[in-house]
């Protein structure tokens, strides 16, 4: 692999050119960072760059070994530092990072920065739904409030590796609760406050939990989301299958539904306000092995049934912890603010846990980033004096469509890095969000890597190279992406195929919890001795990434990762559905819609009434962000003459793309295409 691009060699002399104003055209293909902010960078230039990064995929051990020593580890691991194989042809796969080595992830995101002399450093700066509903803890507050949950949790009988659900909207307690869990050994799954009941109960009954955390309700917006009521209904379901919670732990969020309104199971549910504040606020370390699980997180799978991806504790936090202070340039004075939710990777990796490993003061946002108006995430930038801003492309393209205006009347003059996550940004609102958002002075991180990667995997260094609008550059420090072909072979130079990736990293999943077949068999069987990521991808001439989107069965929706088979699935078992197919197709704001086309049962009408009640179906069973942009009444899905539907003809038909439908001779039915077609705008 080629270390530096030969363009960045070319003219890194030139490091000093700030694109600005000129951003706007097309043609720009490059925008460098300014000669102030390189110098200032942990990563300053690219021959830094590459330096490091010859280092850590070279010598791997050492390099990861370095970085480790920086946190507090009870027993060093020992040795070798790594053992993998990424080859399913010579055996089970296998990745193990620091085995041996003995530590906490709450004790060095916490005790280690109060130790440091930081306990009076603000960890976390709330922001309400409601604007000037706010708090702060500093890292000795959140210390204290990660203690007492931890001693309550270790007196109803959970212990080192029990499972505990938390399903908590973005208050302070969510962050704590899974502090909380990791300080005394337990394996948190957070689940989005968004799922459906059936969906939570599908994660209870797999993972078993000892306890169910959760609030009352959550504001989002002007929407109350009723949120302990979906609790009760997936307790429920999972109690119909044999798996039986004891202790639903409920926080009561007034903002939202005060207590007296709240529905109520006495003997299993407990009011988190009147029994974890009496707890003493100090709370032994159960050290753990580098190896043992941290979390298990629930990401779709394209068989529709959720998989549970299991990340440790030592790879996993030396990696967000270092991916946070490179990909972002963090520095000591910085106020940082990730605009995701906790159930998912990103709020995990880099809210919980990345930003506290390093000091950081992070913003935790419970609202919804439009109300009460579009210009809400500039007011808050404005508020805290944000430095670095981590959002979703779905947002800077909603963002972008309500008008300048809503930026510019805030000053946003504290910004200085702002960063990009959960699919790749299209060139126009890159350069919408560098020249409005940044004032044309921000570098922005746009970020590539997975739920099951644990961190950053292709993503810029601001600071060390010039970046391209809607790339995400080159790979992080020890992370060998390579792009195949059908028949996995690696592709060199400029080159469009699969993107995998060689060698393990330390904090890849190590399996997916209780079904380590499936793990194999979707990550490790299509291209044998790589990490196979599900996405194309395209390297340029000068050795720079470019991310296409998946090419199996997950749709990307806003950052969020649905299985097609998930949401076919909650379709046919409405009564009057007998099968679909689910597409995903291009949207301005999303990134990707869902497109599903129906088949009705024989003798039922379509009218708009059953394609709101399809919708709802959809709501009901996963959750409203996989509910269908689009109900495509299809009296036949084209299908091969063994039965197999053709999705690609699907897709082709959704983006309107008639002209590229090709051969449909090979379909048992090929008139269904036209019927589709004729039925298209129904």
């Amino acid at each position: 692999m080629k270390l530096i691009p030969p363009c960045i060699e070319f003219n890194s002399s030139n490091n000093n050119i700030v694109v600005g104003e000129a951003l706007a055209s097309e043609e720009v293909n490059f925008v460098f960072p300014s000669q102030e902010f390189s110098e200032q960078a942990h990563v300053s230039s690219i021959q830094k760059y590459a330096e490091m990064y010859g280092r850590s995929v070279e010598d791997p051990a050492g390099f990861w070994s370095d970085i480790a020593s920086e946190f507090y580890w009870k027993q060093k691991w020992g040795q070798p530092v790594y053992t993998d194989n990424l080859d399913i042809r010579k055996g089970k796969i296998n990745i193990q990072w620091f085995k041996g080595g003995k530590t906490n992830i709450c004790y060095n995101c916490l005790d280690r920065n109060i130790d440091a002399g930081n306990g009076d450093k603000v960890a976390i700066l709330w922001e309400g739904n409601d604007p000037g509903r706010d708090a702060t803890l500093t890292y000795t507050q959140l210390l204290a409030r990660v203690c007492q949950l931890a001693n309550y949790l270790k007196s109803i009988g959970v212990g080192k590796g029990d499972a505990v659900i938390i399903y908590l909207p973005m208050l302070m307690e969510l962050p704590i609760a899974m502090l909380a869990c990791a300080r005394i050994g337990a394996i948190h799954s957070v689940v989005f406050a968004g799922f459906s009941a059936e969906s939570l109960a599908q994660r209870i009954e797999d993972c078993k939990p000892k306890v169910v955390i959760t609030c009352s309700a959550v504001k989002r917006g002007a929407k109350t989301i009723f949120l302990k009521d979906i609790v009760d209904d997936a307790l429920t379901l999972s109690a119909q299958n044999s798996v039986k919670i004891d202790v639903c732990l409920t926080f009561e969020n007034e903002s939202a539904l005060q207590k007296q309104m709240t529905k109520w199971v006495e003997g299993r549910d407990i009011w988190w306000q009147d029994v974890v504040p009496k707890y003493p606020v100090t709370c032994d370390v159960e050290w753990v092995d580098a190896e043992d699980p941290l979390f298990l997180l629930y990401t779709s799978g394209s068989t529709g049934k959720p998989k549970g991806v299991l990340h440790t504790t030592g790879g996993y936090m030396v990696y967000t912890a270092t991916t946070f202070k490179y990909a972002f340039d963090y520095k000591p004075k910085d106020i940082y603010w990730c605009t995701a939710d906790c159930g998912w990777i990103t709020g995990h990796s880099y809210i919980t846990y990345g930003p506290l490993l390093n000091g950081a003061t992070n913003v935790v946002f419970e609202g919804a980033p439009n109300y009460p108006d579009a210009g809400r995430c500039w007011d808050i930038v404005d508020k805290y004096k944000i430095s670095i801003f981590y959002t979703a492309p779905t947002l800077v393209r909603s963002l972008m469509r309500e008008g300048d205006e809503h930026v510019t009347r805030y000053s946003r003059k504290s910004l200085r890095v702002l960063g990009s996550v959960g699919e790749p940004i299209n060139p126009s609102a890159w350069r919408w969000f560098f020249n409005v958002v940044g004032d044309g002075k921000c570098p922005i991180s746009d970020t590539w890597w997975q739920t099951e990667t644990g961190g950053f995997m292709i993503t810029p260094m601001p600071g060390a190279w010039p970046q391209k609008p809607g790339s995400a550059t080159l790979p992080f420090f020890g992370v060998q992406p390579v792009i195949v072909d059908e028949k996995g072979v690696e592709l060199e130079g400029e080159c469009s195929g699969y993107l995998c990736v060689k060698n393990s990293w330390p904090s890849a999943f190590r399996t997916l919890y209780r079904d380590h077949e499936r793990y194999e068999t979707t990550y490790f069987s299509a291209f044998p001795g790589y990490y196979f990521s599900g996405d194309g991808c395209n390297r340029d001439k000068d050795g720079y990434y470019w991310l296409t989107g998946r090419v199996d069965d997950v749709i990307n929706v806003s950052g969020h990762r649905i299985g097609t088979a998930e949401v076919e699935s909650a379709l046919v078992s409405h009564p009057q559905c007998v099968e679909s197919a689910v597409v995903g197709v291009e949207h301005d704001v999303k990134g990707q819609g869902i497109y599903a086309f129906v088949t009705l049962a024989e003798g039922v009408s379509y009218s708009e009434e059953l394609r709101k009640s399809l919708i709802k179906v959809v709501r009901d069973k996963i959750g409203g962000f996989a509910a269908p942009d689009k109900i495509h009444w299809a009296p036949g899905l084209p299908k091969t003459r063994s039965g197999k539907i053709m999705r690609r003809i699907l897709r082709k038909i959704a983006s309107n793309s008639l002209d590229e439908l090709g051969d449909t001779s090979t379909l048992a039915d090929p008139t269904v295409v036209d019927q589709l077609i004729a039925l298209a705008h129904s």
